[in-house]
């Protein structure tokens, strides 16, 4: 027998149940030894091979940092010298970069100290080697004395603040949990209109408010005018305040074009805009003829309802002498375009599927959204009508109107087309006036709130949660936490904030706010670092408001693109094809077309010889940007994780968002 060989024999070989190795020559044990020799090889290639697969994506990393930074290099050398409006950067734009300059300071110390090893926890002051070193203890010593009680004490005051806004919402989704679990929703008392007698339709206005809206007019006005309701009880006012005088002959003749089909319409024009919407609205409700009709619908100039809209939402006010508006829900042409328009749409979503419809069917009160409404001209007339003491006219009213009595349907199941800013410049705009004015309307409507007649429980939601937790509570803390005290505390590692603050809690309030739209669960974590970059231009919106700043009384109409044109004119010729009007419409658009060409052509030289808008660099937005990538770097010498990464991607959406990188591109 060989030395090497093995015998193995075999017992009960029909069952084999036993198998016994002789290894006389310990052939066994030089296997395992040549297996183990051969292990550390196999070890060294398989490292081989991983570095292999690691270096292949060198070039990959290599060039998209390459693309990456030429593209910010492109966007800072095309941007716009004067690229933001000095009232929204302000005092709070100094204190940023004051804050930054510090924590860079700060951060070359404590990496100077990091690499020197300087450990004086448990030095005496009179063994300190030198000044420098005494310095730097005395500067521990004060921090933990002095400095860190007081932002421990801060942001104690800060987690309270979000733990509740936190409860609140969670709140709010529990009630809009129970209303889809019982199937609760607005019902129609009695019997609709008698279709066969139109008299028995009420006289419904028709208000359209516009100022220089080139890409929506047409689109807008020619849905009002298809509306399904008896001719002879609507009336369709086109309410302009433009100042651009092509526009204003569009405008007009796409007035009459429908006033030559019979519909009844009216073209109105201010040559002054005074009190912004508001004005607009209020004078044209001073007409004498408006004592005819019952109800106002107001429809932004980008909202395109269905025809059945009135239908939907008129008979609501059957029987219910008390109730003074019925509010639809805004569904978006362009929530896809990009991801500002997607993360807008969750935001939206939100609002109208949660903090309306819960507040609609439990307290009959809620923020009229200033469009796509129906209001009893009663209610209207009872509550003071329009005011133009605020930018956010239409809240002011349901404030008002809320306090006399009236209450508010909202129905989620009917929904008008409109269209979402799809650039951050117009977004921003847009969330300054939105944050700005309920603390104007606040400052005025508090002595209002506490003298009127209405219960203490609806002076206190009115109060504590409608303006106050809602409105200013919210960007408060979530700017002062996590642009402020977080970044400050990677300084001052004493007051260091919990992990489920920055991590657990805002990603289950992210999961909240995104079930209203379950198809943009990818956007989760985009979505969370979104919002709190977005806070510093709502904390700065909330404090122009609160006192009253010069940037809280601006109005600036938001930029719309009219994406919805190509679709809403198909769906219009199938709406008029089913009237036998085919030829009709295809005659009318063709001609449209040609005159819209021919005015475009008579537009000054001047007008065509333009500048292209250069892009936009937001400074306060940069600013905070790099502070936050300052205290990441400070955060490694801490080895703290969580916080690291936190601010590393938070700042990293600060950077895309400071350069415009974000939204409807400027070429």
């Amino acid at each position: 027998m060989a030395p090497n060989s093995v015998v193995v024999t075999l017992e009960k070989a029909e069952n084999i149940s036993l198998i016994e190795v002789n290894d006389p020559s310990g052939a066994r044990s030089k296997f395992q030894e040549k297996q183990r020799s051969a292990s550390p090889k196999q070890f060294t290639w398989l490292l081989l091979l991983k570095a292999h697969r690691a270096a292949a994506c060198i070039p990959w990393l290599a060039t998209s940092l390459f693309t990456v930074f030429g593209l910010v290099k492109k966007r800072i050398a095309s941007s716009d010298s004067n690229e933001e409006d000095p009232r929204y950067k302000g005092r709070l734009y100094v204190f940023i970069k004051v804050f930054l300059a510090v924590s860079l300071i700060a951060l070359v110390v404590e990496v100077f100290a990091y690499y020197n090893e300087w450990d004086l926890s448990a030095v005496n002051p009179w063994e300190v080697p030198n000044l420098v070193q005494w310095c730097y203890m005395s500067w521990l010593s004060f921090r933990v004395e002095y400095v860190a009680p007081m932002i421990v004490t801060l942001s104690k005051f800060c987690i309270v603040l979000f733990m509740i806004q936190s409860a609140d919402r969670l709140v709010q989704c529990l009630g809009c949990f129970w209303v889809k679990l019982n199937r609760m929703k607005p019902v129609v008392e009695g019997e609709p209109f008698d279709i066969e007698d139109g008299s028995s339709f009420p006289m419904v206005l028709v208000q359209i408010p516009m100022c220089n809206e080139k890409e929506v007019f047409e689109q807008s006005i020619g849905a009002a005018c298809q509306l399904d309701w008896p001719k002879d009880r609507f009336l369709v006012q086109v309410l302009d305040d433009s100042d651009d005088e092509l526009c204003q002959r569009l405008i007009r003749e796409e007035v009459l074009s429908w006033k030559e089909k019979g519909v009844n319409i009216i073209y109105r024009h201010r040559f002054i805009r005074t009190g912004y919407k508001a004005g607009n609205l209020k004078s044209a409700m001073s007409c004498e003829y408006v004592k005819d009709y019952e109800f106002v619908t107001i429809l932004d100039a980008d909202f395109q309802p269905n025809p059945d809209f009135l239908k939907l939402t008129v008979p609501h006010f059957k029987g219910k002498p008390d109730l003074g508006l019925v509010q639809a829900r805004w569904s978006f042409v362009n929530k896809d375009e990009n991801l500002l328009t997607r993360l807008q749409n969750i935001n939206l979503c939100f609002h109208f599927e949660v903090e309306q419809q819960v507040n609609g069917l439990f307290l009959n009160f809620f923020g009229f959204n200033g469009t796509a409404g129906v209001w009893r001209i009663q209610a209207l007339e009872e509550s003071g009508g329009w005011l133009e003491r605020t930018t956010v006219e239409d809240m002011d009213i349901a404030v008002r109107a809320h306090l006399h009595g009236w209450k508010f349907i909202f129905l989620n199941d009917v929904r008008v087309l409109c269209e979402l800013p799809e650039s951050y410049e117009a977004y921003k705009k847009q969330q300054h006036r939105w944050h700005s004015g309920p603390m104007q309307l606040f400052r005025l409507c508090l002595p209002q709130i506490l003298s009127s007649k209405v219960s203490s429980c609806k002076k206190a939601n009115l109060i504590f949660l409608f303006f106050l937790l809602r409105k200013l509570v919210l960007p408060f803390y979530s700017f002062t936490l996590f642009c402020i005290i977080l970044p400050l505390t990677m300084f001052i590692p004493e007051a260091e904030l919990p992990a489920w603050v920055i991590c657990y809690v805002p990603i289950v309030m992210s999961i909240l706010n995104i079930l209203p739209a379950p198809k943009s669960f990818p956007f989760l974590m985009p979505y969370l670092l979104f919002e709190n970059t977005m806070s510093v231009t709502k904390f700065n919106a909330m404090i122009s408001g609160l006192f009253q700043l010069g940037s809280a009384y601006e109005w600036v109409v938001t930029k719309k693109t009219g994406r919805a044109s190509e679709s809403d004119l198909l769906s219009l010729a199938e709406r008029e094809s089913k009237n036998q009007n085919e030829d009709k419409i295809q005659r009318r658009l063709s001609e449209s077309g040609l005159e819209m060409l021919e005015k475009m052509s008579e537009q000054p030289a001047a007008m065509k010889s333009k500048k292209k808008k250069a892009n936009k660099i937001y400074r306060k937005e940069l600013a905070l940007a790099f502070l936050l990538l300052t205290a990441a770097a400070r955060s490694l010498l801490s080895a703290q994780g969580i916080h690291f990464y936190y601010l590393l991607f938070q700042g990293l959406t600060f950077l895309v968002v400071g350069l415009d990188l974000i939204g409807e591109q400027v070429s």
